[in-house]
C-alpha cells in the first residue's frame, strides 16, 4: 500500500493521466477515487471530490486554486434507543490526497442536552483516547499543551437545538485519520411522540455513507414515522423495518444518490434525519422497568379530561420587540387565544417601561372575550424600555387576588407565560432581586413559564426564574419562525391532565430516587422517575401514584415486570444492557444542575457541585464541571472537550477552540486555509453565516459603527460623518506591528442633503513580515518588499507567505490569517451598477484578541479594552420607537437613543434588526477624543495617539 500511496501523490502533482493498472490493484485505487476506463486495461484516475492544483503566479508567495485536498472515505452514524435512552456513535474516516500536509476537520452537531461520553481518533496508526477530568485539571492540561505548541481545543455551543463538536488534526500526505464520537441523551415525549434527530453534514460526497437507527421499546411501538428526508431528495432511500417492539431505520445512499444532481460534485446530505415514534400504554399507572440494579418508571396517561386553566400571558412590548418579532408574537397569540377552552380563564399583561393589562381580572375564554383580546394585541406598538419585575408582579397579583376571592375553580391549574427578548432596563434591574420578588409573591399553585426570544436575552436568568417557580424556560430563536415556536411551546402546556403528581416506592427496596413529585402533568408529555434498587431486599417492585385529575383524586398502583424484561433484552444484540444506569445518571445530574443554580447558600452549592463532579467522573461524561482530555499513549498531544458553565439551554457543552478551525459555515473535512475561531468585531457589510450571530463590533453602510461590549452586554452605535477620500485608522498597534486603515468613498449623490460614505479601500500592514495587503472593491494587491502580486474578486485562491495566509472566496470574502491565530475577514458588498445613489463597498471583521498589545488604539482598537458604561433614566423619546436614556462613560454623561441598525450576516439582502444605544455627534464622549483625530495621511500610516 505504501507504493500505491507514493504513486498517487505523484499523480496528484502531475495532473490526471491515463495509465494501465493490473486488475488485482483496482480495488486499492477505487478506495481513493474513481477509475474511468478509456480502453481495455487503460484507466484514468479521478480522485473523489477533487480539482487539481494549479500554480497561478507570485514570487512572494504561492497562489493555489481552491481544491478539495482530503477524501471522505466513510461517514457512519449509529444510534441505539433502548427504552428512551439513546446512545449515538459518529465515525468518519478521511485520507489526505494532497502532496502537502493538510488539516483534517471533524465537525459534527449533537443535540443540546446530550452528554458526550467518549471521543477517539487514530492518525496514521497512532490512537488518541479520552479520559474525563475535573474541569480545572483539564484546563491546566489544555494550557500546558498550548504553551508547548501542541494541538489543543475546546468544545463550543452553537445554534438552536444543537451543539457543535469540532476538532482538527494535521496529517501527512497519504495518511489516514479516523474520528469517533460517542454521546447519549434521553428522549423526552412532546406533543404525543418522541423525536430522534441526527444532524448529517458530511460536507462532501462520502464513498461509504451509512446511518443506522435501532429502536428497542419493551412496551411496543404504537407508530413510527420518518418524515421526508432532505427536501425529498432521498425519497425511498431510508429503509424502515418495524416489528412490535423493535425497529431499524437504515439510510445508505450511494455516491450517485448523494449528489445534488447527476453532474454535481456537491452532496445533498446536509440536514437532519428525523425519526418520530410513540409507544403503547396499556396501564394508566405507567410502566415500571427494573434492570441491572436500577429502575425506571415511565408515566404518560392519556384519555383523561383536561383540567381548567387560569392563564396570564405577560408580553414584552419594549422597543427591541419592534418589527418581525412583534408581528410574529401577535400572530402566535391570536392562534393561542383561539385554542383556549370555554372553561379556561385568561388575561393579557403587556409591558415596556410601563405595565398595562387588557383586563385587571381574569375573564372566561368566550368567543367575545378572545376576539376582544386579539384586537387589543393587534394594536400594540412596541416602544420604550423593559420593566420585567413590575410586569410579573402585576400578573401574580391578578392570579393571587382571584384565588383569594374564591374566583378560581379549586381543581384548576394556574399558569403565567412570560414572553421577552431582553434584560430589564427600567424599574428593578438586579436579576437576583427580581427572582426574590417573584418567589416571595407567587403562590404555590402557580407555575411560571418563560420564553426568551433571540440571542441577546439572559436565558440563564429566565431559566432560574422558571425552575424556582414550578415551570420551565425555553429559548425562542428570533431568526427562525418565532410564531410557530411560540405556538408549539404553548401546545405543550395547553392541556393539563393531572396536578400534584406524587410517586411512592418502598423505602427499604429503593435508594437515590430522582425527582418524584411533580406540580403538573400535561397531555402529550411523559414523566420519568429512576432510582437504584436493593437486590437483597427486592422480590418485586411496586409503585403507588397519587394525583388529582379534573374529576377525582387518583391512586394508581403498578408492579415491575422484572424477569420478562431481562429475557427480552438479552435476545437483542442492539439493546443497551446499561440503559437504566445511564438514564438514572442523566436524570440525576440534570436535576442536580438545576438545584445548584438555585442553591440558597455557598455551602449548599459546593456540596451539590461535589456530587455532580463525582457522578460525572464515575459515569465518564462531559458536564459543566468536567472536561474530556484526549491524548496519545505518550501524552504529548492533548485536546479538551469542555462543557460550558451551565447553559443556556441545557448541559452538553459550550464548544470553543484553541487550535485551528475552519471559517466556513459548511463543515469540511479539510481546510487548507485555517483560521482561529475567535469572536470577531465587524466593520462594513457583514458575512452571511448560518450560525447564530456572535456579539461583534461592526461598521455598516455609511458607516455605522456598532460596538458590542461583552461585560455590559450592550450594543453601542455611532456614525462617523466625514467626506470621501479621508482615511480612518481602525486599529493601530505599534508594539505588535499591526495596522488596519480604511479609506472612504462617497455615494453617487447626496441623500436628504447628506452624502453617504462607505469603506471603498482597506489597508493591512504586518510590520514583522513587511507585508502590505490592499483590498479595494476591484481587486486585492499583496506587497512584500519589492515583490507584488494581484488577485481579482472573481478568483478563488490562497496565497501563502510565511506567517501570513490570504484566502479569497469568489465575489464574497477575503480572509487574512496571521500565525494561524489571528484572522481578519473582508466582505465585498456589491450593488446594482445603475443604482442612482449607492456604490460598492467593503466590510471588515477584526478580532478582539489578546494578540494585540494593551496599547492598541484606533476607532475599533481602543475597544479591545472595554470601557465601563452605565445606562439609566430611560424615558420615551421624541420618536415613540426610539426611547432616550443617559449613558455614563469615561466620566461623562451622554444622551443616547435606542434604535435599530441592520446586521446582514444572516440575511444579506434585507438584514436583521440589531437594537443598540446610539451616541450622537460622531461618537463624541464614547470614543477617545474627536473623530478627526483618527484621520491618517496614507493607507499605511500608523496613528500617533497622545
Amino acid at each position: 500500500m505504501k507504493r500505491l500511496t507514493c504513486f498517487l501523490i505523484w499523480l496528484f502533482v502531475s495532473e490526471a493521466r491515463a495509465f494501465e493498472i493490473p486488475t488485482s490493484r483496482l480495488p486499492e485505487f477505487a478506495e481513493y477515487g474513481d477509475l474511468v476506463e478509456l480502453a481495455p486495461g487503460k484507466f484514468q484516475f479521478v480522485p473523489e471530490n477533487r480539482r487539481y492544483q494549479r500554480s497561478v503566479s507570485g514570487e512572494s508567495g504561492e497562489i493555489v486554486e481552491d481544491v478539495d485536498q482530503v477524501t471522505l472515505y466513510s461517514y457512519k452514524v449509529q444510534s441505539t434507543i433502548t427504552s428512551r435512552m439513546a446512545s449515538t456513535v459518529i465515525q468518519a474516516r478521511v485520507v489526505n490526497n494532497s502532496p502537502q500536509p493538510q488539516n483534517a476537520v471533524f465537525d459534527v452537531q449533537i443535540p443540546k442536552g446530550a452528554f458526550i461520553s467518549n471521543f477517539s481518533m487514530t492518525v496514521d496508526g497512532t490512537t488518541f483516547t479520552s479520559s474525563i477530568k475535573e474541569k480545572t485539571v483539564g484546563r491546566a492540561l489544555y494550557s500546558q499543551a498550548r504553551a508547548k505548541g501542541k494541538t489543543a481545543g475546546l468544545v463550543r455551543g452553537r445554534a438552536l437545538d444543537m451543539e457543535n463538536f469540532k476538532t482538527e488534526v494535521n496529517i501527512l500526505p497519504g495518511a489516514k485519520v479516523q474520528f469517533e464520537l460517542h454521546y447519549q441523551e434521553v428522549k423526552w415525549r412532546k406533543l404525543g411522540s418522541y423525536e430522534h434527530r441526527l444532524h448529517l453534514q458530511p460536507g462532501r460526497l462520502a464513498k461509504h455513507l451509512e446511518v443506522d437507527v435501532w429502536i428497542i421499546e419493551p412496551q411496543g411501538m404504537r407508530f413510527l414515522h420518518v418524515p421526508d428526508t432532505f427536501d425529498g431528495h432521498f425519497d425511498g432511500v431510508p429503509v424502515i423495518s418495524k416489528g412490535h417492539q423493535k425497529a431499524h431505520i437504515s439510510f445508505k445512499p450511494t455516491v450517485a444518490q448523494q449528489r445534488k444532481c447527476s453532474s454535481c460534485s456537491e452532496t445533498a446530505v446536509d440536514g437532519e434525519l428525523v425519526v418520530m415514534y410513540d409507544v403503547n400504554r396499556e396501564e394508566k399507572a405507567g410502566e415500571l422497568e427494573v434492570f441491572n440494579g436500577y429502575f425506571v418508571h415511565y408515566f404518560a396517561p392519556d384519555n383523561m379530561d383536561p383540567i381548567p386553566k387560569n392563564i396570564l400571558f405577560v408580553i414584552d412590548v419594549s422597543g427591541s420587540m419592534w418589527g418581525i418579532k412583534m408581528k410574529q408574537t401577535v400572530e402566535a397569540m391570536k392562534t393561542i387565544l383561539d385554542d383556549l377552552r370555554a372553561e379556561d380563564q385568561f388575561s393579557v399583561v403587556d409591558f415596556n417601561h410601563n405595565v398595562r393589562a387588557w383586563r385587571n381580572d381574569l375573564v372566561s375564554a368566550t368567543k367575545t372575550q378572545t376576539v376582544d383580546a386579539k384586537k387589543y394585541i393587534e394594536k400594540i406598538q412596541p416602544s420604550g424600555g423593559t420593566n420585567i419585575n413590575e410586569a410579573l408582579l402585576r400578573a401574580i397579583f391578578i392570579l393571587n387576588e382571584a384565588n383569594n376571592l374564591g374566583l378560581l375553580d379549586p381543581n384548576s391549574v394556574s399558569l403565567i407565560i412570560l414572553v421577552s427578548d431582553g434584560d430589564p432596563t427600567v424599574g428593578e434591574l438586579k436579576l437576583s432581586k427580581i427572582q426574590k420578588n417573584v418567589k416571595q409573591n407567587i403562590q404555590d399553585n402557580i407555575s411560571l413559564f418563560s420564553l426568551g426570544i433571540g440571542f441577546d436575552v439572559d436565558y440563564d436568568f429566565l431559566k432560574r426564574l422558571s425552575n424556582d417557580n414550578r415551570g420551565i424556560a425555553q429559548r425562542i430563536y428570533g431568526n427562525q419562525d418565532t410564531s410557530s415556536q411560540l405556538k408549539k411551546f404553548y401546545n405543550q402546556v395547553s392541556t393539563p391532565l393531572l396536578r400534584n403528581v406524587q410517586f411512592n416506592y418502598p423505602h427499604m427496596s429503593v435508594m437515590d430516587v430522582t425527582q418524584n413529585s411533580f406540580h403538573n402533568y400535561f397531555g402529550g408529555s411523559e414523566i420519568m422517575v429512576a432510582g437504584k434498587v436493593n437486590p437483597d431486599k427486592l422480590d418485586q417492585l411496586q409503585s403507588i401514584i397519587t394525583a388529582t385529575s379534573a374529576n377525582t383524586e387518583l391512586v394508581l398502583e403498578t408492579l415491575a415486570e422484572m424477569d420478562d424484561l431481562e429475557d427480552f433484552l438479552s435476545k437483542d444484540k442492539h439493546a443497551d444492557p446499561d440503559f437504566t444506569r445511564k438514564l438514572w445518571a442523566y436524570l440525576t445530574i440534570n436535576q442536580l444542575l438545576a438545584e445548584r443554580s438555585l442553591a440558597p447558600t455557598a455551602a449548599a452549592k459546593r456540596k451539590i457541585t461535589r456530587t455532580i463532579l463525582q457522578m460525572s467522573l464515575d459515569h465518564h461524561i462531559v458536564t459543566p464541571l468536567t472536561s474530556m482530555v484526549i491524548e496519545n499513549e505518550a501524552g504529548d498531544e492533548r485536546m479538551l472537550a469542555d462543557s460550558p458553565p451551565q447553559d443556556h439551554s441545557c448541559c452538553s457543552g459550550a464548544l470553543y477552540y484553541g487550535s485551528k478551525v475552519s471559517p466556513s459555515s459548511v463543515p469540511s473535512w479539510a481546510n487548507p486555509a485555517p483560521t482561529a475561531m475567535i469572536p470577531m468585531p465587524v466593520i462594513g457589510a457583514p458575512v452571511v453565516e448560518t450560525t447564530p450571530p456572535t456579539h461583534v463590533m461592526r461598521v455598516e453602510n455609511d458607516p455605522h459603527f456598532i460596538i458590542y461590549l461583552p461585560n455590559s452586554q450592550k450594543n453601542i452605535c455611532f456614525n462617523i460623518d466625514s467626506e470621501p477620500g479621508k482615511i480612518l485608522n481602525l486599529v493601530s498597534d505599534l508594539e505588535s506591528g499591526i495596522l488596519v486603515n480604511g479609506q472612504l468613498v462617497g455615494a453617487k449623490k447626496p441623500k436628504n442633503k447628506k452624502l453617504s460614505t462607505y469603506f471603498g479601500k482597506l489597508g493591512f500592514y504586518f510590520q514583522s513580515e513587511d507585508m502590505k495587503i490592499e483590498i479595494s472593491t476591484e481587486n486585492i494587491t499583496l506587497s512584500r518588499g519589492s515583490h507584488r502580486s494581484s488577485l481579482s474578486w472573481s478568483d478563488t485562491a490562497h496565497v501563502i507567505n510565511q506567517r501570513v495566509l490570504v484566502s479569497v472566496k469568489k465575489v464574497r470574502t477575503v480572509t487574512i490569517t496571521l500565525d494561524r491565530e489571528m484572522s481578519f475577514s473582508v466582505l465585498l458588498h456589491r450593488v446594482w451598477k445603475k443604482h442612482p445613489t449607492n456604490v460598492d463597498f467593503l466590510g471588515i471583521y477584526i478580532p478582539p484578541t489578546n494578540k494585540f498589545s494593551p496599547n492598541a488604539h484606533g476607532l475599533l482598537g481602543q475597544f479591545m479594552n472595554e470601557p465601563k458604561i452605565h445606562i439609566f433614566n430611560e424615558r420615551p423619546g421624541k420618536d415613540p420607537a426610539k426611547p432616550e436614556a443617559i449613558m455614563e462613560v469615561k466620566g461623562q454623561k451622554l444622551l443616547v437613543t435606542r434604535g435599530l441598525q441592520k446586521d446582514y450576516r444572516t440575511d444579506q439582502v434585507s438584514g436583521t434588526d440589531v437594537p443598540c444605544w446610539f451616541v450622537h455627534n460622531s461618537g463624541k464622549g464614547f470614543i477617545d477624543g474627536q473623530y478627526k483625530a483618527y484621520f491618517v495621511p496614507q493607507l499605511y500610516s500608523f496613528l500617533k495617539w497622545p
